[in-house]
């Protein structure tokens, strides 16, 4: 799910997009749906369901909604009593229109790190809702947190789930090397946030929330396909978006073949050691 763009990418909107070809942002909802699916899985999900205890009555903005899967689940929960209601917000173009097309009633495009809510959306909201989004948001993370804050009410809670320090550990760094190795700076191509726990306990604090929760949880992630598909997913329109398709398609071998050894088993299969950052915390009245 992603919360990352520019203000340019989310103005540049397809008229008759391809269900498949990725929009302006990198992101297309029917790939992300075909390979990462576990993302919003309820094994995966239930924890940072449980942490947001959302209630009927309740106005909730979900913050990285994608194609909303957890966004409906939430929407059947507050719709119960009179004035509940959820609000979708994602900078993907093509997260949005799928979200609404499942059926997600409200919903945006925004940058999350710099937010500009619509007109009919500005309001104090009970909660704030995020899945594995805020990780994308690597350019301001602090103005994450300062824009969810705008947006509660005082006393309003923010629930969320996103990678956390160690992240998939060893990808990544065979990644770097690999990108290092064609003579570019990874560290200044890479799109990914994952911080520690001490990291964003700093960052909620100065953004004016207290942290109620806050759990860095490992997480084994069995993967459908390859992990090549994994990086051509999350990697090819963001950490290796400057390389041609040749130099790109090399790259994901090479890291998929470096990292055979420990994310494949004997059966062939794939996974990733994935580790999630989950946290409440409550602002500040």
């Amino acid at each position: 799910m992603s919360a990352q763009s520019s203000n340019k990418a989310i103005q540049q909107q397809p008229t008759a997009p391809d269900a498949e070809t990725p929009d302006a942002t990198g992101w297309s909802a029917s790939n992300y749906n075909k390979t990462a699916s576990f993302v919003y899985s309820p094994a995966f999900t239930a924890p940072v369901l449980g942490l947001l205890s959302a209630k009927p009555g309740e106005r909730i903005l979900d913050v990285g909604c994608g194609s909303g899967e957890l966004t409906l689940l939430i929407q059947q929960i507050v719709e119960q009593a009179p004035g509940g209601a959820i609000v979708g917000t994602d900078s993907s173009e093509s997260m949005i229109r799928k979200a609404k097309e499942n059926g997600v009633k409200h919903a945006f495009i925004a940058d999350a790190q710099e937010m500009i809510v619509p007109q009919e959306y500005q309001e104090k909201y009970d909660a704030v809702f995020s899945n594995a989004a805020l990780h994308w948001c690597k350019r301001d993370p602090l103005g994450v947190l300062t824009s969810v804050a705008k947006v509660l009410k005082p006393g309003g809670r923010i629930a969320a789930e996103m990678g956390g320090f160690l992240n998939c550990v060893g990808l990544v760094s065979q990644l770097h090397d690999v990108v290092r190795s064609r003579g570019r700076d990874p560290e200044e191509l890479s799109p990914w946030y994952f911080p520690s726990m001490e990291d964003y306990v700093k960052l909620l604090v100065e953004a004016g929330f207290e942290p109620t929760h806050m759990a860095l949880v490992p997480r084994i992630t069995q993967l459908s396909t390859d992990l090549y598909d994994w990086l051509n997913l999350f990697a090819r329109s963001t950490f290796l978006k400057d390389f041609s398709d040749a130099e790109a398609q090399e790259i994901m071998r090479e890291v998929q073949d470096r990292c055979r050894v420990d994310c494949r088993d004997a059966s062939g299969k794939w996974a990733i050691m994935y580790s999630r950052l989950r946290f409440t915390a409550v602002l500040k009245a």
